[in-house]
């Protein structure tokens, strides 16, 4: 069984999906582990690294020939896969909605293609979540790039010069992004409140020491869906939404936003008149610019200016800390492969409720029901 990893090619991914620790895992499941020479420099994985871990380094022709498993952060070219063995597996974040065209690509070139980012999300399937071991790290650099956006000092200082007041930072949608967007920001120092459609993440709000801010009194509206994500929400909450945040809004000098629905475009929290009601020197970081943007007017791979208020689009936050985000991802890559790893067969074999789910393409054909449908 081989195992190959890929540098990555995708304009600024700075992220490996695989680590020296990773590859001393597979090696001692029976694996043979190939790396593209140069992988993991990006990362601060050097050659000598992966070798000392069993590994071998070379060309990226030599590392796909006769590969069985091709492991990376985002999917590679159809046409570099020719060299994999017939129907290996390629296993990566592959932007099923996003890249449709090279999805059938795969099928075509008789790749069997495994989307991380379809993982369920199930109790034992927790290890392997790439969405969740990512998001964790970008609301995490999302507060930092907002405090270095920021002309003021986050936490209140009493110095003899006079008092600084702590900043206020506002994080809208709850995920695992937003968590620890919260807790990030509580440890600067700012004052701390967030929002989400779906009321059970109130408790865990304030468990973070945050204030909630939700809308109260709109009957019968949930925004729970399928998995613990989020849905899009009816228009009578809306509007009470749209209200309740412009109020407080105006009152923020950091807001967060970290809301995104799969297969959807990320949702408007933001609009441009609730930008202008904010003091000048304020800050918003939209984390969701590349599904669309949560904020109106920010734009994918800027930081943009308006009403005096800087609107930070950074794309692919995780990979600017690529060291931690590509160990976590790597992991979550070793966890999925090793739970169904044969050793009679010397394989992974997969189960119907994950393969079904992670499986895009098989035999040729695109076989994904979320797909298909």
């Amino acid at each position: 069984m081989k195992i190959a990893v890929l540098r990555e090619t995708a304009s600024g991914e700075r992220r490996v999906a695989a680590t020296p620790e990773t590859v001393k895992k597979f090696v001692a499941l029976g694996a043979q582990v190939a790396i593209e020479q140069g992988a993991g420099a990006a990362a601060s994985y050097d050659d000598a690294g992966y070798e000392g871990a069993g590994a071998t380094i070379g060309t990226r022709a030599a590392v796909l020939k006769g590969a069985d498993i091709v492991l990376g952060i985002q999917g590679p070219d159809p046409a570099d896969l020719k060299d994999a063995a017939k129907g290996a597996w390629l296993v990566a974040g592959l932007n099923p909605f996003g890249e449709r065209a090279r999805v059938d690509g795969y099928a075509a070139a008789g790749i069997e293609a495994l989307a991380m980012e379809f993982m369920p999300r199930i109790t034992r399937a927790q290890s392997m979540d790439i969405l969740s071991s990512q998001a964790n790290l970008a609301g995490y650099k999302a507060v930092l790039d907002a405090a270095a956006e920021y002309g003021r000092a986050f936490p209140m200082m009493m110095t003899a010069a006079g008092t600084v007041s702590a900043a206020k930072c506002f994080v809208m949608g709850v995920g695992v992004a937003g968590l620890q967007a919260i807790a990030t920001a509580r440890r600067l120092g700012a004052q701390v409140s967030a929002t989400d459609v779906r009321s059970a993440t109130k408790e865990q709000i304030q468990s973070l020491g945050a204030k909630p801010i939700f809308v109260e009194n709109v009957a019968g509206i949930e925004g729970e869906g399928s998995g613990g994500y989020a849905t899009e929400m009816s228009e009578e909450y809306q509007k009470a939404q749209a209200e309740l945040v412009s109020g407080h809004i105006a009152k923020q000098d950091i807001v967060i936003t970290t809301a995104l629905i799969p297969g959807r475009p990320a949702p408007r929290l933001i609009s441009d008149a609730q930008i202008a009601t904010m003091r000048p020197g304020s800050v918003i970081v939209d984390l969701a610019v590349e599904s669309g943007g949560n904020v109106e007017g920010s734009v994918a791979g800027e930081v943009v200016e308006k009403h005096g208020v800087r609107i930070v689009g950074h794309k692919n936050v995780a990979s600017r800390l690529a060291t931690d985000s590509s160990a976590l991802f790597a992991r979550n890559l070793y966890n999925f492969l090793s739970t169904f790893w044969d050793k009679e067969a010397g394989k992974p074999v997969l189960d119907e409720e994950i393969g079904d789910a992670v499986r895009l393409t098989k035999d040729g054909a695109v076989v994904n029901a979320r797909l298909l449908g």
